[in-house]
């Protein structure tokens, strides 16, 4: 099967103050966010000028991939500018037949892939000549995922120097309703994202998966321990220094900058524990190199995987919501 040009699917984000709550109500339409909560979130996006990470983090991605991918390359998002409908314009107008889509999530589950699919199939059907779209696999457990975020964890170690002996690790992604986890794949492939990682790693580290970035009704469970509570259990554990891996993450987003670096450093801190984050993946040259595989893998090459979870596409593998048409 060929191709004729690589779409890159992600987020979005504001790109500045005045983007912020525009951008958040499109993020949140439909999900009975409570405005003081909006509001709360703004105040993270302000603190860095109104611009999130996850546009420069795009950007820097494709020029890392125009010269390893022999394809035009095209960027759309779901929740702002580049909007993904406008893209699909763009790329009937130049005659795009055929695209593969790479999307900025490594994971299955209903936020993080399936709506993924639906954004494709909104914007494709309300675009005249609109392009076929195939979405490439999650890829989890691909060594240019796994391999990047190892070396992260080892020089974080490193930075912590002798207390980086002991440390425990603790991995970390965006928790989701519960409702949404117990009928996805997304739990059980960041838990072998996670232990994949913790065994490259030499020494004795015990690890945990924990989340963050809740943003749900109060009432509405969502996956825990978040990742503030685990390092306070660590710390009254007296554990020597954590490091936290951002393993739901393909790079730095505000989640990773505020969550982890703001809040979850000054928490360490003031527990006394010692804490180093590792690096994403960003444009690590095997994270690069990864979408030219997965793309190669849709035209008969290799599946690359470390993993042993059974195999599973992206078809019915994260059904939507309740409610929520399929």
């Amino acid at each position: 099967m060929a191709y004729d040009a690589l779409l890159l699917l992600s987020f979005g984000g504001p790109e500045g103050p005045d983007d912020v709550m525009p951008f958040l109500e499109n993020v949140t339409r439909g999900r009975q966010i409570p405005p003081e909560r909006l509001a709360a979130v703004a105040t993270h996006y302000q603190r860095f000028g109104g611009v999130s990470p996850i546009n420069a983090c795009n950007r820097a991605l494709i020029a890392a991939l125009r010269p390893t991918v022999d394809l035009p390359i095209y960027w759309g998002n779901r929740n702002w500018r580049p909007l993904l409908a406008d893209t699909m314009r763009a790329m009937a107008a130049d005659g795009i037949r055929h695209a593969v889509c790479f999307t900025t999530s490594a994971y299955g589950g209903y936020s993080s892939c399936r709506q993924y699919i639906e954004d494709i199939a909104r914007a494709r059907a309300g675009v005249e000549g609109a392009p076929e779209v195939d979405k490439l696999r999650p890829f989890f457990d691909h060594p240019g995922f796994i391999g990047p975020f190892v070396d992260a964890t080892l020089a974080a170690l490193d930075r912590l120097g002798e207390v980086g002996r002991g440390a425990h690790l603790v991995f970390t992604a965006h928790s989701i309703p519960l409702a949404q986890a117990t009928t996805s794949n997304y739990v059980a492939q960041l838990q072998e994202a996670s232990r994949l990682v913790a065994a490259r790693i030499p020494g004795e580290h015990p690890w945990a998966l924990v989340w963050q970035s809740r943003s749900g009704p109060p009432a509405q469970p969502w996956l825990e321990p978040d990742v503030c509570d685990h390092l306070t259990a660590l710390a009254a554990q007296g554990a020597k220094a954590a490091v936290v891996i951002p393993i739901g993450f393909v790079a730095d987003h505000l989640e990773v900058i505020y969550d982890l670096d703001t809040v979850a450093a000054a928490h360490a801190a003031s527990l006394g524990l010692p804490m180093a984050r590792a690096a994403t993946p960003g444009t690590a040259p095997a994270f690069v190199a990864m979408v030219g595989s997965l793309i190669a893998e849709r035209t008969g090459g290799p599946r690359l995987r470390l993993g042993t979870l059974p195999e599973r596409g992206c078809d019915g593998c994260c059904p939507p919501p309740a409610g929520r048409p399929t």
